[in-house]
């Protein structure tokens, strides 16, 4: 569990409020980077087709095989655990594609930014998502504060959440109201840390 000292050290490394990072916490994985002893994750079987195409693979024939593991849309999601059983699937057709195609943990990143953000591999990033939520907020800082991300930080500085939940979570952000979940969540953050 990520004490809130250890949110006010990244939010003051950072620059932004607490608040603001306290909300994207709240929002992204509902507060908790594990359930029964394994990391919050999404598999996304889109991502998974694209990775294992970069990799080489004959994604075509694949898909038609595993269709709810490699496919070109978005979905197939089972929620939960079941998202990890997913995961253990995937990895047995590639395991490197398999992490790279999940979202990890309280913030969910992406595995296959594990280069962008100094790994040395995605078995290695893998290795930190599933030890603690701390090593998930470390992964969190190094996405945020990386210079490809600085529309990210100052967005979060400007508690600018639209900005921030579209450049985050992509353009269906307003499908999933993340930016009135964020707005919300920052609003009765900021009230009680006063």
């Amino acid at each position: 569990m990520i004490t809130k000292e250890q949110l006010q050290n990244v939010a003051d490394k950072l620059g932004i409020d607490l608040a603001m990072l306290q909300a994207v916490t709240k929002i992204e994985a509902r507060s908790s980077g594990f359930k029964n002893g394994l990391p919050v994750i999404l598999f996304e079987r889109h991502i998974f087709y694209r990775q294992l195409k970069k990799n080489g693979f004959n994604v075509e024939h694949l898909a038609k095989t595993y269709p709810d593991l490699i496919n070109q849309v978005a979905g197939g999601y089972l929620g939960g655990a079941r998202e990890n059983y997913r995961l253990n699937m995937a990895k047995q057709i590639d395991p490197q594609s398999a992490i790279e195609s999940t979202s990890w943990g309280l913030f969910q990143i992406m595995g296959f930014h594990w280069q962008l953000l100094g790994y040395e591999s995605a078995q290695q990033f893998e290795q930190y998502m599933t030890e603690s939520e701390e090593m998930q907020l470390d992964a969190f800082y190094r996405f945020i504060s990386h210079k490809t991300n600085c529309k990210l930080l100052q967005a979060m500085k400007d508690k600018d959440f639209q900005v921030f939940a579209k450049l985050y979570n992509g353009p269906a952000y307003k499908k999933n109201s993340y930016d009135t979940k964020l707005k919300e969540a920052y609003e009765s953050y900021a009230t009680t840390t006063k």
